[in-house]
């Protein structure tokens, strides 16, 4: 008897694509009027916080209904990094978070995301606890930083944003480190 795989174009895999088709549309968003415009804004960061959720929501239909596809392994990060990327991308041409802040996550998040596809046939190297809490931190933080609280709370709230992101950096950058040693000590295995 032949188990056959599950077809490329399934549940999980549509809502990844809806992900990635999402972060220009948020990304206009948040950009139009300077980001000033309270509704837009909040309307970008609400788009923004229910994509990276979806994240956990497709990875587990995925898993639970036996669709993971090799379609879904490959969209599934990019899809992440794109959403990361533009929130970024869009902060910064804001001038609400300095470019080395989206430089160093950039260079981070897209210089694993090519190792690992580099290396996919060699060895896998899991995602490690530091990388989840690196990608729970970095979801957290931009999306803190793009719905616009202040309206709400007052001006206090950036000194929470700016915390947030700096834990958020300070993970990117030691979860970068421990993948690069756990990738190291694979190889050498």
């Amino acid at each position: 008897m032949t188990t056959s795989s599950p077809r490329a174009l399934n549940l999980p895999n549509a809502i990844t694509i809806i992900r990635i088709l999402a972060a220009p549309v948020f990304v206009a968003l948040l950009l139009i009027d300077g980001g000033t415009d309270a509704a837009l804004r909040w309307t970008a960061g609400i788009l923004f916080i229910v994509g990276i959720a979806t994240d956990g929501i497709d990875g587990h239909i995925a898993r639970s209904r036996g669709l993971v596809t090799d379609l879904g392994k490959l969209l599934d990060p990019i899809a992440d990094k794109i959403l990361t990327g533009a929130a970024l991308i869009g902060l910064s041409i804001l001038a609400e978070l300095p470019w080395w802040v989206t430089i160093v996550v950039l260079v981070r998040e897209v210089g694993i995301t090519v190792h690992r596809m580099i290396i996919r046939h060699e060895a896998v190297v899991a995602a490690a606890w530091m990388g989840k809490l690196k990608t729970v931190f970095q979801g957290i933080a931009i999306s803190f930083a793009l719905v616009p609280l202040w309206t709400l709370v007052g001006e206090w709230i950036f000194w929470v944003n700016g915390t947030l992101m700096w834990i958020a950096v300070i993970l990117t950058l030691a979860s970068g480190a421990d993948y690069i040693i756990t990738a190291a000590r694979a190889r050498r295995s």
